[in-house]
């Protein structure tokens, strides 16, 4: 059975009413109590599940956890097909010397359809023209999807890094 005792202290009382305004502190009339019933508290917070780190820390670049890719050559090339969140960064530079486009593009596919969601271009001109965009976007990658660099041009270069930010089940990942 379980013990009830009335604490008379006018120093918890201030604290209690300084920490806790919004509940209007205690009135006159109402004594602070304790009792030795074990009661069981269920902590919800980022504290209790052991992750303390902010966020953005957690996305921080480290040397183990960013690839760097240097696409510059007219291909596709795969530079992410492992399933979560990445984050993908990096600078297209572009030299126009033909009759053609120079284009570079980001394309998330599954190997039937394919999406681009980032690109570049450069029109023809009979002067030399080159030009340099920065790209900084976060893509999810699903099981069976990848995403790929299309560059159409032998004078375009996509140069950059891919860094895991989070797992499928967008649990933030540590750098190591």
């Amino acid at each position: 059975m379980a013990q009830e005792f009335v604490i008379k202290s006018q120093n918890l009382e201030d604290k209690i009413n300084q920490l806790l305004p919004s509940q209007g502190g205690f009135q006159a009339g109402v004594d602070l109590s304790a009792s030795t019933m074990v009661m069981p508290i269920v902590d919800l917070t980022e504290a209790a599940e052991g992750s303390q780190q902010r966020a953005d820390l957690q996305i921080a670049l480290s040397l183990n956890d960013v690839t760097s890719f240097a696409v510059s050559t007219n291909t596709t090339t795969t530079i992410v097909n492992t399933t979560g969140y990445f984050r993908i960064f990096g600078c297209i530079t572009m030299e126009n010397r033909s009759s053609s486009d120079n284009v570079a593009s980001f394309q998330l596919t599954d190997g039937t359809t394919t999406k681009t969601i980032y690109e570049m271009r450069l029109a023809p001109d009979a002067t030399k023209q080159s030009i340099s965009s920065n790209f900084d976007f976060n893509v999810f990658i699903a099981a069976g999807d990848s995403l790929q660099i299309d560059n159409a041009h032998t004078t375009s270069h996509v140069i950059g890094c891919t860094k895991q930010i989070a797992d499928i089940n967008a649990n933030l990942t540590s750098p190591s």
